[in-house]
């Protein structure tokens, strides 16, 4: 953390760096139960008579998991990412222009590596690309 923020900066980045810490431990945690749930599901689905009703309706749950488990692993990543500019003294700055991130933002959000506006931006040309196959949501 860099040293040279005021004391009123210091104390809001280190309380970021918590929350980011245990927002981590969170998503950890629910990604190895959802891994345990399935595994039960599975094998729980293996051992008895079939019903093609439940396998229907496993596959939409694993299609909702799945859907659910790449934005927790993009949420991880910006996760990660903020805890290094962390480190690198550049929390609270964009990825992308450098321009200051709203605190309300950062308060709302700890994992914002974007301003609004290049969130915005950045979801219109996923959009536009995921016409065309490629969809990933930046947050």
């Amino acid at each position: 953390m860099d040293s040279t923020l005021p004391l009123s900066e210091q104390s809001f980045v280190q309380k970021q760096r918590d929350r980011l810490i245990q927002l981590r431990r969170q998503l950890l945690s629910a990604a190895r139960n959802e891994q345990s749930e399935e595994s039960a599901i599975n094998a729980t689905s293996v051992a008895g008579a079939r019903e093609f009703e439940d396998d229907a309706q496993r596959l939409a749950l694993l299609d909702l998991d799945g859907a659910a488990a790449a934005r927790s692993q993009q949420r991880l990543m910006q996760i990660e990412r903020a805890l290094q500019k962390i480190t690198d003294g550049t929390y609270g700055l964009s990825d992308v222009s450098g321009k200051a991130i709203p605190r309300e933002r950062l308060e709302a959000t700890p994992e914002s590596i974007y301003t609004l506006a290049e969130v915005k931006a950045l979801e219109a040309t996923s959009r536009r690309r995921g016409k065309d196959g490629a969809n990933q949501s930046p947050r």
